[in-house]
């Protein structure tokens, strides 16, 4: 069980300094909504900036410069785009922010229209820009915050009931009704490391090594390479861990075609717990396209979390599944691998077949 990453606004920090021009046009090429906030592009023949994301028709590269921020486009004569309005991204950014704080703080989950008056925006735009800076809406990140409490109570020992309520719930029917999201299973059974739950489970071959491939009756909760059912029996120690059944194989092969070819993007069911924060990490890895790479910052920057570059890496090691959650994807601000939980040498295997796929598209 990882302790809850917290959040809240004292965790913005200064973006990283701007990037080289080649990587600044590269971002516009694929309109990186991650780079927002990193520097403005500046078109010449239009007199007007952008931010990276923006989605009005690409200039050509000899008439876009690129500023560090808004401010230093103005001061060089051009003016904001009234489409992507890049002015507001730092703006949308410590919404969000206050936004996490007010969620965190309140003892009763806000209403959305309490939530976006505190941040001065309406409430069906704030509900988009939440949901797209952190990848779950007001009230998911507030069920997800709420859950990580329960799993954090029931670590700490004491009686079920007892942690239900100190989480926050006003009633155990709905601790259950997230557990059911959030821990994969009900909260006596996280609490007592996974008893009573089933966990199918297998080890396959791939052209990367071994594979083992596991999963509850909700879906996978494990894929790894070089692990077996030691490994398996010490995260989950009081689960009923059984052989594969069909069911399973279909999923295990759905997991060894991803390796083989990793544009396929299956939707597969999965079974995973993690905090609020982890979750928004894992949704923006796999919203990255094969082919392509975020660094570490880049990630952080996605989910609303400039500052949290060092928990993002944190978050990517804590994947519990490799390949359908592609932490691969994710390198040092140098360009360098960084690590990997299955070895270096996997990661850049991984990223030169995605990178194969992607020429050939």
């Amino acid at each position: 069980m990882n302790q809850m990453t917290r959040l809240s606004a004292a965790s913005i920090a200064p973006a990283p300094l701007m990037p080289d021009p080649d990587q600044c046009w590269a971002a516009v090429l694929r309109r990186d909504r991650a780079m927002d906030g990193r520097f403005v592009g500046c078109v010449a023949t239009t007199g007007i900036y952008c931010k990276p994301s923006c989605a009005a028709r690409h200039p050509k590269r000899e008439n876009m410069s690129f500023l560090p921020d808004p401010a230093a486009a103005r001061a060089a004569g051009f003016r904001a785009c009234l489409r992507c309005r890049p002015d507001e991204t730092g703006r949308d950014q410590r919404a969000v922010a206050d936004a996490i704080a007010l969620i965190e703080a309140a003892e009763d989950t806000p209403r959305l229209d309490v939530i976006a008056a505190h941040v001065g925006y309406a409430p069906h735009h704030f509900h988009r820009l939440f949901r797209r800076e952190t990848g779950q809406t007001p009230a998911g990140y507030a069920r997800t915050l709420r859950a990580d409490r329960l799993k954090a109570a029931l670590d700490a020992g004491g009686s079920v009931t007892a942690a239900i309520y100190e989480a926050g719930y006003a009633a155990p029917s709905r601790a259950y009704a997230d557990a059911a999201s959030h821990l994969g299973m009900t909260p006596s059974a996280w609490q007592a490391g996974g008893r009573g739950v089933t966990i199918r489970w297998r080890r396959i071959d791939s052209s990367l090594g071994p594979m083992l491939v596991a999963a509850t009756d909700k879906g996978l909760c494990r894929i790894s390479f070089d692990e077996g059912e030691a490994a398996l029996r010490a995260r989950f120690p009081n689960a009923d861990l059984q052989s594969a059944d069909a069911a399973l194989d279909r999923l295990s092969a759905a997991v060894v075609a991803l390796v083989d070819d990793p544009g396929i993007a299956p939707d597969l069911p999965v079974d995973i717990a993690g905090t609020a924060f982890q979750q928004a990490v894992w949704s923006a890895l796999r919203a990255i396209p094969a082919g392509q790479t975020r660094s570490y910052g880049q990630i952080a920057a996605a989910i609303g979390r400039p500052g949290a570059v060092r928990a993002a890496g944190s978050a990517c090691g804590d994947n519990a599944l490799a390949v359908l959650i592609p932490c691969h994807r994710v390198l040092r601000s140098d360009g360098t691998a960084g690590g990997y939980a299955w070895g270096v040498e996997r990661k850049q295997a991984l990223l030169a077949r995605e990178h194969d796929v992607s020429a050939t598209d």
